[in-house]
């Protein structure tokens, strides 16, 4: 215990060499040199397991920052706030104007159209019958009307018809010289005539046959099925270039146009085809950017070709180097990782004792940290245009996690070491770093104990504000000022905003996963505990009514002495509640619950009513690890009597033994006092010694037969001084100061509860009618347990 004078204690009471050893040892060690007193911490068990989760985490983090560091972090858009130059000519890269060309390419591939044969024959073969059909007709009266009509035959027409069947050979040699134009002078239904004229930028089109070579011919070739005026003039022209008279030229244009069938077919698939193959034969346009070309300047907007010559730039400017430059680098991220965690381990083992020995703690804390820098770094690499949320919200949380899980001092040094190590890899400027930092102060600032909801909620709120405020003042301090980074500076402060109440929220939501894996116990969880519907209690109420009424009393007194001096006055109060429940095996055994006639222990003997009696503790112990309640709690079971002598059955014990002397026994068969201790521990935080101390005044109150304001007092000190003094303080972080300031508390409470009483005469009742209030005070037993 801090604050002892380190005199021996008295014989009898247990073990002063123990005591003694660990305060001689303190003393030896500060005389030892550093360099000795680091390599005695060394060689210790912890200190293995630490290093090598130190190495193990710098190995991932050091990936994580150089990865982060070489991947470039801009975004499209966002104003810049600084200007680059190029540092190596480099060639980069013309996007746009390399799809300009494939563009170019693909509209001015020639389309295919697909000759169709059947319509091609079918119009050869009737004009070549057309003749002979009208051959037996002397007349025009004699000829089908229906032939009449379709064909627009005419007397004249007839009479050339009629010549031409008597020259067969002449008539066929110019449907063949027609039939040839037709083949190169497509005739395409009125949308492909259409689709062929606007798409694209071609001059020709190829024609394909099925048993003939394809032939190119111009464009403008083609012929519409619809366009009736403009077609009767391309036949006709074909007819007349053919060599057909001019009575006949009007019936061979009525025949090719009889059937409205289009002669040619456009084929999609092998046009495409080709419009792929000249697209992937165009060769990728590089510009050319020689070292001092600027790639962008300060305040202004990032273009996407930009972004592209800055990638560009970085490869090439890093392909140019030699290779132990490129490593240097490397090697300074890692001794930013390296600083920062021999940074991290040296307050650990400084300031974080708890943290220091225990290995699954250590894995813990760097798993926090390590995780909140790789969230941080991968989400800027893959979305830097969330950077103010990436960069501040993972430390925030950390640092809560780390308020939450152990104190404000180790939440404070780890967050500020954090913030730095995110900001090496992501080059941010000293003001930018500030914003987490800002955000993790108010967060444990705020964050006190964590009795409700509001508590985060209240906690991520000022951390919103803090960063909010800071993010606002570091991008006009930064940045160039401007009305468009007038609006980039306050999305980024909401961004940093959203970030400190997304720490909250995200707290809020796994705070039982946090209990756990830390093994810790929050406020929110002690009040739901201290319900007197909690199982336990109810049971305890039910099985042991004078035990549940003597916690109630004790919480009471625990939570005003923790209040007094600044301990957990909470946690003081759940662990008074639980800190008897191992009574309810054996109720009847314990004075508290015997409501008349014979003490069961007057028929044991004192080594039995001892493992009775002490056995209260352990099976209090099974009982809150069977009911799931926290480690903490259950120290407090388990600590209450510490290592106290049970002082009733011992000198009972005693008594005994020296009765029996007469009988022949030495003192060698008088009870060992260390047989008739509790098993311990001894109280190792100040809430257990608190509870120690009111548990024993309350239980000595309760046989006082007077319990007056000075009997009290006196009574409260004498068993302080024999708890001192029994070295039942030696391994809790309690002062003498603290100490005494808690008597006084614990001595006005219990007044309070067992204040003097009026003696009424005979007959007389009290004013306020409470008669059971006078009644005198009746003997409490043996007082036991």
């Amino acid at each position: 215990m801090s604050g002892e004078n380190g005199s021996p204690k008295p014989r009898g009471t247990g073990q002063p060499a123990k005591r003694n050893k660990p305060r001689r040892a303190v003393v030896r060690l500060e005389r030892v040199p550093l360099w000795r007193r680091v390599i005695v911490g060394l060689r210790s068990r912890s200190a293995g397991w630490g290093l090598l989760i130190a190495v193990g985490f710098a190995g991932l983090l050091t990936l994580l920052a150089v990865v982060t560091a070489e991947h470039p972090k801009l975004q499209v858009g966002r104003v810049m706030d600084e200007t680059r130059a190029v540092r190596a000519g480099v060639q980069v890269l013309d996007e746009p104007e390399t799809e300009k060309q494939r563009q170019l390419a693909r509209g001015a591939t020639s389309r295919v159209y697909i000759a169709d044969q059947a319509v091609l024959s079918e119009l050869g073969r009737g004009l070549s019958s057309l003749p002979l059909s009208v051959a037996d007709a002397a007349s025009l009266e004699e000829v089908d009307p229906v032939v009449v009509e379709r064909f627009e035959l005419t007397a004249e027409a007839l009479a050339s018809l009629k010549l031409a069947a008597d020259d067969p050979a002449g008539w066929e040699s110019r449907v063949t010289r027609l039939m040839q134009l037709m083949v190169r002078k497509p005739l395409l239904d009125q949308v492909t005539y259409q689709r062929a004229l606007r798409e694209g930028s071609h001059s020709q089109i190829e024609l394909r046959f099925e048993q003939s070579p394809p032939v190119l011919v111009e464009r403008d070739a083609v012929m519409n099925l619809g366009g009736s005026d403009t077609l009767t003039d391309e036949l006709t022209s074909m007819s007349r270039r053919a060599g057909f008279s001019p009575a006949v030229r009007p019936v061979i244009v009525a025949a090719m146009t009889a059937e409205n069938r289009p002669t040619f077919g456009y084929d999609e698939a092998t046009t495409a085809e080709a419009q792929n193959a000249a697209e992937t034969a165009v060769e990728p346009v590089r510009t050319m950017f020689p070292a001092g070309a600027t790639i962008f300047r300060r305040g202004e907007k990032l273009t996407l070709a930009q972004l592209d010559l800055f990638v560009a730039e970085r490869t090439a400017f890093a392909q140019s180097q030699q290779g132990w430059v490129i490593w240097g680098h490397r090697c300074g991220q890692m001794g930013a990782v390296a600083g920062f965690i021999i940074a991290a381990s040296a307050y650990i083992a400084a300031f974080a004792p708890r943290i220091r020995r225990n290995p699954a703690r250590l894995a813990g804390l760097g798993g926090v940290l390590a995780a909140a820098g790789a969230i941080a770094w991968v989400g800027v690499i893959v979305s830097p245009n969330l950077s103010p949320l990436l960069t501040t919200a993972p430390i925030v949380f950390a640092a809560i996690v780390l308020r939450v899980a152990y104190d404000a001092r180790l939440a404070l040094a780890m967050g500020a070491l954090l913030t730095v190590l995110v900001a090496v890899p992501l080059g941010q400027p000293i003001a930018t770093a500030s914003i987490p930092i800002a955000g993790l102060a108010a967060a444990v600032w705020a964050l006190g104990g964590i009795r409700d909801r509001r508590a985060i909620l209240a906690a991520s709120g000022w951390s919103a504000v803090a960063m909010l405020l800071a993010s606002a003042g570091a991008g006009l301090v930064t940045r160039p000022l401007s009305p468009e980074v007038l609006r980039e500076v306050a999305a980024d402060a909401l961004a940093s905003g959203f970030g400190g109440m997304l720490a909250g929220g995200v707290t809020l939501f796994i705070l039982p996963v946090l209990e756990r894996g830390f093994d810790i116990v929050t406020g929110m969880t002690l009040i739901e505990l201290r319900d007197p519907k909690q199982p336990l209690l109810r049971e305890l109420q039910q099985r042991a009514p004078g035990t549940y009424n003597h916690s109630l009393n004790v919480a009471s007194i625990a939570e005003t002495a923790a209040d007094s001096i600044g301990a957990d006055s909470l946690l003081t109060y759940v662990g008074a509640l639980y800190h008897d429940i191992g009574k309810m095996n054996k109720p009847e055994y314990f004075v508290e619950n015997q409501s008349g006639g014979g003490n069961k222990h007057d028929k044991l003997s004192p080594a039995m009513s001892l493992l009775v009696i002490v056995g209260h503790v352990k099976d209090g112990a099974e009982m809150a690890r069977e009911g799931g309640l926290p480690r903490e709690l259950i120290h407090f079971i388990e600590g209450h009597h510490g290592t106290t002598l049970v002082e009733y059955f011992y000198e009972r014990a005693r008594r005994q033994a020296a009765e029996d002397e007469e009988d022949g026994l030495t003192d060698a068969d008088f009870p060992d006092e260390v047989e008739y201790r509790y098993p311990g521990p001894r109280p190792r935080t100040r809430e257990v010694a608190i509870l120690m101390l009111a548990d024993a005044v309350e239980s000595a109150t309760r046989a006082l037969p007077e319990p007056t304001p000075a009997r009290i007092d006196q009574l409260v000190r004498a068993l302080a001084h024999k708890r001192l003094m029994d070295g039942q303080f030696d391994e809790c972080a309690l002062t003498l100061r603290e100490l005494r300031t808690m008597s006084d508390s614990i001595a006005k409470t219990v007044t309070s509860i067992y204040h003097g009483r009026i003696s009424y005469p005979s007959g007389e009742k009290p004013s306020d009618g409470k008669a059971s209030d006078a009644q005198p005070a009746a003997g409490r037993g043996t007082g036991v347990g």
